[in-house]
C-alpha cells in the first residue's frame, strides 16, 4: 500500500538526474582510471591544455570547484608529474600551472575515451533533444552556488 504523501523515489527529478549522471560517468571513469586520472584531474588537465588556463583560481572557476579542492588536486598532480607550477611572470605572488609532457599525453589518451563515451550517450538523442537537454540542465543550475567541494 502506498501512502499519498510518500516520496516517490523513481518519480523524483533529483534521483533521475543522479542515476543518469552515474551511468554516464561510470564507463568514462573506468577508462581514465586505467591511465591514472580521476574525473577531477581530467577536468583540470582540460582547463590547462585545452583552455590555456594557468592560474589556480581560473582553473577552479572553470571546473566549478572551490580553491581548496583545486590546490589539493594540483599538489597531487604535480607529485604525479602531470603538471608543473611556477612563480607567475610579472607578479611573483601568483602561481602558474603548466601541463607536462606526461600531462599532455594523458589528455590525448583520455580524449579518445571521452569522445567514445559521449558518442554512446549522444546517439540515444536527436540533435534537437541533445540541445534541449543541455538548455534544461543549464536552467536547473541557474542561481545555484557555482562552486563544489568535489567533482
Amino acid at each position: 500500500m502506498t501512502r499519498k504523501n510518500t516520496y516517490r523515489l523513481h518519480d523524483a527529478l533529483g534521483y533521475q538526474l543522479s542515476l543518469t549522471a552515474r551511468f554516464q560517468e561510470r564507463g568514462f571513469e573506468d577508462e581514465i582510471r586505467k591511465i591514472g586520472l580521476t574525473r577531477l584531474t581530467w577536468c583540470i588537465l582540460l582547463a590547462v591544455t585545452g583552455e590555456n588556463l594557468s592560474r589556480p583560481s581560473e582553473i577552479a572557476e572553470f571546473v566549478g570547484i572551490d580553491r581548496t579542492a583545486t590546490s589539493r588536486a594540483l599538489r597531487q598532480m604535480e607529485a604525479d608529474g602531470l603538471i608543473a607550477r611556477r612563480v607567475g611572470e610579472g607578479d611573483k605572488r601568483t602561481t602558474q600551472v603548466i601541463a607536462t609532457t606526461e600531462g599532455h599525453s594523458r589528455v590525448a589518451e583520455g580524449s579518445s575515451h571521452a569522445h567514445k563515451n559521449a558518442k554512446h550517450f549522444e546517439a540515444k538523442l536527436t540533435d534537437a533533444e541533445s540541445q534541449e537537454l543541455r538548455r534544461i540542465l543549464s536552467k536547473l543550475r541557474q542561481n545555484e552556488d557555482s562552486t563544489l567541494k568535489s567533482l
